[in-house]
């Protein structure tokens, strides 16, 4: 099971927890990511509306996702909110939660490899990646993209070699697709020639970039549809606002118009291998 390298959540953090005793006033529940840890949420905590009976909205045993809303180091006392947490956020933690699964699952695999418990991995690896990245599977992500050099001084170089071929094989990099549409007209007899050299022209150049994928999709006259895949939606953006200057520089000196519409940008993955 995941755990973060620090001892206590934060207030406004979102964790994992499991119910454990369920009470008229409240729940105790335990902090999955932080182990011995456990925390209360009152029932007034539970649900925006007024809840009569705590049992219908949480049982024993139910994994939820809730937000940390005090803490007291000292006593050791957590407060927990089931209430405050939209389904956005129930989303994103969980999103969170699988990929600190895989992170641990591939640091296994590694610790396997050369021979090191899992402890110890998680005190020369797991600690140092999540201080540095914020979560260790951002980490492998960075080295499956960039290559493993990225974490040399920052875990022992015997891990770098144990975790290389398992992130080649098994880590999916997150990149963002935005869709647009370019409205093209030319009013000359070579005008479809003219829009077609100038797609071509700006598709091959942004291309000729490392990770960006750029396609054409006739539409129909006057729409043509592009696709930008890159590693993340700012990269993504400028590579289409650079198409999107040299097209329509392009086709102004030919004596036509284009007009850019934006479209939803969308999130997939790849394997890398």
């Amino acid at each position: 099971m995941p755990r973060k390298a620090k001892e206590f959540p934060e207030e406004g953090e979102f964790v994992v927890a499991t119910v454990k005793n369920i009470h008229p006033y409240g729940a105790f529940l335990t902090l999955d990511e932080y182990p011995g840890k456990e925390g209360f949420m009152h029932i007034s905590e539970v649900a925006p509306t007024w809840v009569k009976n705590i049992r219908d909205y949480v049982k024993e045993g139910q994994k939820v996702v809730v937000k940390v809303i005090r803490v007291d180091p000292e006593k050791g006392h957590i407060d927990l909110s089931l209430k405050r947490v939209n389904q956005q956020q129930r989303k994103a933690k969980l999103q969170e939660y699988k990929r600190a699964q895989k992170a641990e699952n591939l640091l296994k695999m590694a610790a396997e490899k050369i021979g090191k418990d899992f402890e110890t991995a998680w005190r020369e690896v797991w600690v140092p990646l999540e201080e540095e990245y914020g979560e260790v599977y951002a980490a492998f992500e960075d080295a499956a993209q960039n290559g493993i050099e990225v974490l040399k001084g920052l875990i022992p170089d015997e891990w770098l070699d144990a975790l290389k071929p398992i992130i080649e094989a098994y880590v999916e990099i997150p990149t963002v697709t935005i869709d647009a549409e370019f409205e093209i007209t030319v009013p000359k007899p070579n005008g479809i020639e003219i829009i077609k050299e100038a797609l071509i022209r700006a598709r091959d150049r942004a291309n000729e970039e490392k990770d960006i994928d750029v396609k054409f999709t006739y539409q129909g006259a006057p729409r043509y549809r592009i696709d930008i895949t890159a590693p993340d939606y700012y990269k993504a953006e400028e590579v289409l606002e650079s198409i999107a200057e040299e097209i329509l520089r392009v086709i102004k000196e030919a004596g036509g118009e284009a007009t850019l519409i934006r479209k939803e940008k969308r999130i997939r993955k790849i394997k890398r291998r």
